[in-house]
């Protein structure tokens, strides 16, 4: 099942808070950026972020899921209502994570 542009939109919105977030389409799901750096994405209409330990931290009881086929393991963001949360996990989360490929 591809995810849906009504539960992007609704991210999205929940992440409006934050500069320069992005995404790009991707096999009918779509890859979350925050600042250039890839911080997840949305799969099945779930919002899933990379395991670094910032993450799991600051949800300790969070579920692990497979975004798809052989992918890792990602973690489950249960708590998207709360734009407060998001803010706070994205900025955590964001010294952690590798940054972007150069194009070549």
């Amino acid at each position: 099942m591809a995810s849906t542009k009504n539960y992007l939109d609704f991210i999205l919105g929940q992440l409006s808070d934050l500069d320069e977030i992005s995404y790009r389409a991707m096999m009918g799901e779509y890859i979350i950026y925050y600042r250039e750096k890839i911080i997840g994405g949305i799969y099945d209409d779930r919002f899933l972020v990379k395991p670094v330990k910032s993450a799991i931290l600051l949800m300790p009881d969070a579920t692990f899921e497979i975004p798809y086929g052989d992918a890792k393991e990602m973690i489950l963001v249960d708590n998207v209502d709360d734009k407060h949360f998001l803010k706070e996990l994205m900025n955590a989360m964001y010294d952690e994570l590798p940054a972007p490929k150069k194009k070549k």
